[in-house]
């Protein structure tokens, strides 16, 4: 007969669900809910933006951005994260002046972090979310009901000192 500690049962527990979910994450460009030809072009473009964390742009940018992330503890982002952010990840921010005006915006990341979307001293929730891995240039994209008001566009727990990021008016 063979004896299993909790601890060792609480530890193949953990990994089993951990496996379940990573393979429960959809993989392939084909597997967004919505299209995203037009995000993972921005994302990818060669003429993106560079901006350090903290730079402020007067309106949103017709391609994509490559933010530069700091260390999570040197970023100082407009409001704590959401989302706690992981040891030893990445964070920045953007501050964007105005949409060219109130609507739904896709916001879209080439890489695996958490982004918060800061408008009128709140933290805006997504009214939507879709993600894959394996599709070269982009991660995740979001929409966002937008107000034609300056808003900040956070990053946290990115794996790597700088992200692409899209915002574009979202598809009818």
């Amino acid at each position: 007969m063979i004896l299993i500690r909790p601890a060792t049962t609480a530890l193949l527990l953990t990994v089993a669900a951990s496996s379940a979910a990573v393979a429960a994450e959809p993989s392939g460009c084909d597997k967004f809910k919505w299209d995203i030809a037009r995000a993972r072009a921005a994302l990818t473009a060669a003429d993106r933006e560079k901006l350090v964390s903290g730079a402020e742009m007067a309106a949103i940018p017709a391609t994509g951005i490559v933010l530069e992330l700091r260390p999570t503890a040197d970023a100082k982002l407009a409001m704590p994260p959401e989302r706690a952010p992981r040891d030893g990840s990445f964070a920045g921010l953007a501050r964007i002046a105005a949409a060219p005006k109130a609507g739904v915006y896709t916001i879209s990341l080439s890489a695996a972090a958490w982004i918060d979307v800061v408008q009128d001293g709140k933290i805006l929730k997504p009214a939507g979310f879709s993600g894959a891995t394996d599709c070269d240039g982009i991660r995740k994209t979001m929409k966002y009901e937008l107000g034609s008001k300056p808003f900040v566009l956070q990053v946290s727990g990115a794996p790597e000192n700088a992200i692409s990021i899209a915002v574009l008016p979202a598809a009818e």
